[in-house]
């Protein structure tokens, strides 16, 4: 049995739908993200399993245990708010304090849950600043502290880096990850940053309008979306779409306006004539002046339209003679590449049949 159960939960706002009818297990000791567009349920949803907002339909367990009747301070969850929430007349023991007072916590033990906590995150020796001496990172550690001083059974997390620049999120997703493998904690995630949902996640539920796309392992998010809105969502990646042309023998092939027949690996059996798409991650084509033509992948002629340079790698938008705009991706460290690809130069892409992923319509 899961540790976290969401049983066909759905939450209303007049004539909006906001949660449809979800249901999750979410594991102990799992890091479980909620991610998608604005607007799609996510944050509504996590609410809901704090306490602060009542679904209209389906139930919360924690343990088996229906949650319905218990407000939000009596359940064993403590949630972390992209703005930190921190009380700015209290020092960050104060803070970090402030649950187990509440919790009627013996005063013997304050002091030294206190230092456990700061410990966790990294703050000793900063018990007597208050919030304003604090960077936004530091800030974010006092947070996560006062969250966890209580030991709850699920930390619940809504956006909690947005407000960081770049390095400091990056530095902070190391942070997170390595804390909640400290402290062994069931981490319930919001976000609608792809990137930062792989890198911190053991499973994702993409949601899009109220409902989940896919729920699964970020590999297979990333390399095996269900859906067309998931492969479009998750990361770059080029959608090939069209009738079916023809299929058998492990093989699809796609005819795509603009690009030509496109064949792909899978053991669909979709009829022809019937919609399709294949999506294909940009890092899976190869752009070269002339491609091998005596290999079974396929290829298509173009021209660079756009190229982006971001150091590692180089971003390229071909256009093919149909008007279709492919984006491909390479790296710059490749072995034996003396020059770039620059606007309006001729190139031939290619790639292997089982590079794209299959999606039924």
């Amino acid at each position: 049995m899961a540790l976290l159960e969401i049983q066909n939960v759905t939450r209303r706002f007049g004539d909006f739908t906001a949660v449809d009818n979800v249901s999750i297990g979410i594991e102990a000791g799992e890091f479980f993200t909620l991610l998608g567009p604005s607007g799609c349920g996510k944050t509504t949803l996590l609410r809901m399993i704090a306490g602060f907002d009542l679904p209209d339909g389906g139930r919360v367990l924690l343990n088996g245990e229906d949650l319905a009747g218990r407000p939000p301070e009596r359940r064993p969850m403590r949630m972390v708010f992209q703005s930190y929430a921190l009380f700015p007349h209290m020092t960050v023991e104060g803070n970090v304090a402030f649950p187990l007072q509440m919790a009627k916590t013996p005063a013997a033990e304050i002091g030294a849950k206190i230092a456990a906590a700061l410990e966790d995150v990294r703050l000793q020796g900063f018990g007597k600043r208050y919030p304003h001496e604090l960077s936004g990172g530091q800030k974010q550690r006092v947070a996560l502290g006062r969250a966890l001083v209580t030991h709850p059974a699920v930390l619940l997390l809504d956006e909690p880096l947005a407000a960081l620049d770049a390095k400091l999120r990056e530095e902070m997703q190391i942070e997170l990850i390595n804390l909640q493998k400290e402290v062994g904690i069931t981490f319930v995630y919001v976000t609608h940053d792809q990137t930062e949902a792989l890198a911190l996640s053991h499973r994702i539920a993409v949601m899009n309008k109220g409902r989940v796309e896919q729920l699964d392992a970020p590999s297979k998010i990333y390399g095996f979306p269900r859906t067309r809105f998931v492969a479009d969502f998750i990361g770059q990646c080029n959608l090939f779409s069209g009738p079916v042309a023809a299929s058998g023998n492990g093989l699809v092939t796609v005819d795509v306006p603009a690009l030509g027949p496109v064949r792909v690996a899978t053991d669909s059996k979709l009829a022809p004539g019937r919609p399709a798409t294949i999506a294909l991650r940009p890092e899976k084509i190869r752009i070269e002046a002339t491609a091998p033509a005596d290999t079974p992948d396929n290829h298509y002629r173009g021209t660079v339209a756009d190229l982006l340079y971001m150091g590692d790698v180089t971003v390229y938008r071909v256009a093919t003679p149909g008007g279709m705009r492919v984006e491909a991706l390479l790296a710059n460290s490749q072995s034996g590449r003396a020059k770039f690809f620059e606007v309006g130069d001729a190139v031939e892409m290619s790639w292997s049949v089982e590079a794209g992923h299959f999606i039924e319509e």
